[in-house]
Parts: C-alpha cells; sequence; structure tokens
C-alpha cells in the first residue's frame, strides 16, 4: 500500500470535505493518506519530510486580484508552514479551491503559492468539489508525486 501526505488548511469546512473525500476515494485504490490539517496545529511548525501535495482555499481582502493588488487573509498559517523548514522542498505541487463567483481572484491564493516557492499549481475546485474533481485531481496528483524529485 503507497502513501500520500496531504497538508491543508480548512477555514469553512470545504476543503476538509474534499481531503475526506478524496482520502477516502484514494483508499479504495489502496493508497493511504496522512492528513496534516493546519488549522489544528496552532501555528506549529515541524519538517515533512516526504513529499506532499498541499491544497488551499482563497481567502482574499481587497484589490481585484489583477491590478489593484489583494492581500492573503486567514490561510497564512499555511505559509509559514510550508515556508518553515524549507517544507516546500517537498511540496510536489499545490491545489487550490474557491468560488468562480471571485473571478480574478478565484484560486488566487493557489497561484501565488506556485510563483513564490517555485512548485507547480495542479489544479483547482470550487467549494467543496464534485466526485469528477476528486477523481480528476486524485489523477494528477498521484502522477505529479510519482515524478517528483527532490
Amino acid at each position: 500500500m503507497s502513501q500520500l501526505t496531504i497538508v491543508f488548511i480548512s477555514l469553512s469546512g470545504n476543503t476538509l470535505s474534499f481531503v475526506k473525500r478524496l482520502s477516502d476515494y484514494l483508499a479504495f485504490q489502496n493508497i493511504t493518506t496522512r492528513q496534516i490539517n493546519i488549522k489544528e496545529l496552532d501555528h506549529q511548525t515541524f519538517p515533512v519530510e516526504e513529499p506532499f501535495v498541499a491544497i488551499l482555499p482563497t481567502y482574499l481582502e481587497g484589490g481585484n486580484g489583477v491590478d489593484t493588488g489583494d492581500v492573503e487573509i486567514l490561510t497564512n498559517p499555511l505559509d509559514d508552514f510550508i515556508a518553515s523548514h524549507d517544507n516546500y522542498r517537498n511540496c510536489f505541487g499545490i491545489i487550490g479551491s474557491g468560488n468562480r463567483n471571485f473571478n480574478n481572484q478565484y484560486c488566487l491564493t493557489a497561484k501565488q503559492y506556485s510563483k513564490r516557492f517555485g512548485f507547480p499549481m495542479l489544479g483547482d475546485f470550487e467549494l467543496r468539489g464534485t466526485i469528477s474533481d476528486i477523481e480528476r485531481l486524485a489523477a494528477i496528483i498521484l502522477e505529479a508525486q510519482a515524478n517528483f524529485s527532490k
């Protein structure tokens, strides 16, 4: 049985729901998941030695995400966790979630993390995601994990 580590933050429960359903889906493929929910860590950090995928929602304040800027709010502890202990070196990709009603700001935080830390944005899903999102992103995650080299 192989393993996948998922580092994520969930504030409203949407991302947590997606991670749980993704983990259940992967379990049927004999893949166990190690879930690290940053919200539960109370700003603690530690090294993640194995390759992992990061998943986060988008919470921004101000601007339109294109020419008038934006400020990340609420998800900063995930940024701190990925930056600490050089954990970003073991992240093989990130997945963003959001609400398409926010247009240019949809999944903007994941895009910014991808650029800042140098790992690819693997995909996105809206709100809690659908079963189609889970199936699609599971395949992308597993391929990215298999191709990852530190």
